[in-house]
């Protein structure tokens, strides 16, 4: 069970079928398994070697999935990364991964070029629309003579590594092996019901183990075809589901809640889809309902996390799906409600939400502590409260870590205060996330200045060159002080949030 052998095997039984279409184009599965034969080739040729590291920062195009499957053909590991993000976050997961190579899009060329004099390991550099590099794109997927031996992948190997924020402020790299990806591919795709026949949208970011799982490894192991979409627009959305008769939508909350404030829409543009997937936060009921009573179309809630490829439990597409609940247990996964001792708890208790099966992570990159800590008798222990009714549905009550969730992004308060503490005007700051309408949260920061003349838009300009833009604080309260304990905690719960926009 492996990945590269997922897109083999639907070329071998589809060579005519669609695999992806973007931007008016569309590329068979014959296509797209020869030119990946050739990245494969390539990056071999370039030195890259089974086991090694290539970081791939590229937004939702062709590239990136044929680059993805190109890296795992090779044998090597997947490290995807963020294009938004800032120097600092790129140069340190770099660092973290030993990347051996990059393919990126060239309008990272000034953020990528001063790091190859920095990290000694990072050899090549591939910028996938430019002809001015020493190994371009273009060579890359150049078709060759030569027939390429794909190294022997076993499904323990390691394919992606995910980084996701820690409470540190660091990220840790979730090692995630073809088996981890692969089965959680093919659970999901059963509780869908996925055919050769149907055309996904893939407008969440590619480089997000969301999007990565059901919009890139899904459709491509069942023969189905990726309706490859850049960036998320609502307008356009829904007019490349109409124009391409999709079948399937995978959105975050925020996504369906932009498409709901259009007005002209009706549920003739959705006749095609048989189903919409949400994830990456809870989306709220009221969204959920308005959008099913004006689309006329289904949205299935699940659950996952990065560590966990990512999902673990799902609404099923047949049968009762409880509005509110994450679902139930995904094939061949089981999740468990504990208490602090790791004991279960009562049908209807809160406790943490733990997870096993085969898509469980194998640990963290160079983190043996922190990996012991939440990988426990085969168990994930995924930080976040959750009770689990008679029948087995899942609700997530409160994420017992300190996330915030902008859009379906995580964002961790430690790694925003850290850089707000680097700020001199500031004495001390709390970040939380509040409610939001649109995002489902924003990022709000309670700060104490030591210079009463500090500003919001001082601080916003302090920090946009240190975090990714949906990382940054929407809203800044001053404060003289903040409420502690006795022994000088901070207390973000005794801290009065009211929502007001920031324009």
């Amino acid at each position: 069970m492996n990945l590269n052998e997922n897109l083999k095997n639907s070329a071998a039984r589809f060579p005519n079928r669609t695999a992806y279409t973007f931007l008016y184009e569309s590329t068979t599965y014959a296509e797209l398994d020869k030119v990946v034969d050739s990245v494969a080739s390539g990056l071999s040729a370039g030195g890259i070697r089974k086991g090694d590291k290539v970081a791939l920062m590229l937004g939702n195009c062709p590239e990136f999935l044929i680059a993805y499957y190109g890296i795992l053909r090779a044998g090597a590991v997947v490290v995807p990364i963020n294009p938004d993000y800032t120097s600092g976050e790129i140069s340190y997961i770099l660092s973290n991964s030993k990347a051996k190579a990059v393919i990126a899009h060239s309008s990272l060329e000034t953020i990528i070029s001063p790091l190859r004099e920095k990290l000694e390991h990072l050899k090549n550099v591939i910028f996938t629309d430019s002809t001015e590099s020493e190994w371009t794109w273009e060579c890359l997927i150049q078709e060759t003579e030569d027939i390429f031996e794909t190294p022997s992948i076993d499904e323990d190997d390691l394919a992606v590594i995910l980084y996701t924020s820690g409470t540190t402020g660091k990220p840790k790299g979730a090692m995630l092996s073809h088996r981890n990806m692969a089965s959680n591919a093919a659970s999901v795709s059963q509780l869908a019901e996925f055919t050769e026949a149907d055309r996904i949208i893939a407008v969440l970011p590619m480089f997000h183990v969301f999007s990565m799982t059901v919009c890139i490894n899904i459709p491509i192991s069942s023969g189905a075809t990726i309706v490859i979409v850049p960036k998320f627009s609502p307008t356009e959305v829904i007019n490349t589901i109409r124009r391409e008769k999709a079948t399937l939508f995978a959105g975050v909350p925020t996504m369906f809640s932009f498409m709901l404030q259009l007005s002209a829409p009706t549920a003739a543009d959705f006749t095609s889809i048989r189903a919409c997937f949400s994830g990456g936060a809870s989306i709220p009921l009221e969204i959920l309902h308005r959008f099913e009573e004006r689309y006329n179309v289904r949205i299935l809630e699940g659950y996952g996390l990065s560590e966990t490829a990512p999902v673990t439990a799902f609404n099923p597409l047949r049968g009762t799906r409880k509005p509110g609940s994450v679902g139930v247990d995904i094939p061949d996964v089981k999740n468990k409600v504990v208490d602090p001792n790791g004991m279960e708890v009562s049908r209807g208790e809160i406790g943490e939400l733990i997870v096993q099966g085969p898509n469980v992570m194998m640990g963290y990159l160079g983190m043996p502590e922190a990996t012991s800590s939440t990988l426990k008798d085969g168990w994930f222990y995924t930080g976040d409260l959750a009770r689990m009714d008679e029948e087995g549905y899942i609700y997530i009550v409160d994420r017992k870590k300190d996330m915030i969730i902008v859009g379906g992004y995580n964002v961790y308060p430690r790694e925003v205060e850290e850089v707000l503490y680097q700020n001199p005007a500031i004495v001390e700051v709390a970040v939380i996330g509040i409610t939001d309408k649109e995002y489902g949260e924003i990022v709000k920061a309670f700060i104490v200045p030591n210079d009463e003349c500090i500003t919001m838009d001082e601080i916003l300009h302090f920090c946009q060159d240190k975090l990714a833009k949906y990382k940054l604080p929407k809203q800044v309260e001053f404060m003289k002080e903040l409420p502690k304990n006795s022994t000088g905690k901070i207390l973000k719960r005794a801290l009065q949030v009211e929502y007001v926009e920031v324009n």
